[in-house]
């Protein structure tokens, strides 16, 4: 079975890909199938977690592409800026991993927390997509740990 047990810089090249949901992505052991059938084995060190593009190698120097899978999201998209950042303070506020960017917030699917985001006054969709929250004011570095 292939090990991945480096990352690398996500402009080098990869054929294969990795996809992975989140959840999956903050582990550092893990069994996995890649995007080629073939079974291989994540070993990295602790508290680093993957993000979309990555590239891991493996000691034979195979490199995979980690990809964000699919997954069950909140989504918001609201033009208002203040309620935009009323949002994410009240999500911040309940230790809610979000992705932030310029069309939309979103978090996992949650019923009481979009019950709350409706509350403020924004719309919330429900939506398949592959799911980058912030790293957080403390990751080091530019590394992404949560």
């Amino acid at each position: 079975m292939l090990k991945l047990n480096k990352k690398l810089s996500s402009d080098i090249a990869a054929n294969v890909q990795l996809s992975l949901s989140y959840e999956q992505r903050v582990k550092s052991r893990l069994r996995v199938t890649l995007s080629d059938g073939r079974e291989a084995g994540l070993d990295l060190p602790r508290g680093d977690v993957l993000r979309h593009g990555d590239v891991l190698c493996s000691d034979g120097g195979e490199h995979v592409r980690v990809v964000a899978a699919p997954e069950t999201l909140s989504v918001v998209r609201t033009s208002d800026a203040l309620l935009r950042a009323r949002i994410c303070y009240h999500l911040g506020n309940r230790h809610t991993a979000i992705e932030i960017n310029s069309i939309f917030i979103s978090y996992q699917h949650d019923h009481v927390l979009d019950a709350m985001v409706v509350g403020l006054g924004a719309q919330v969709s429900v939506e398949e997509l592959g799911f980058e929250p912030e790293a957080g004011a403390y990751s080091a570095h530019g590394q992404y740990a949560h």
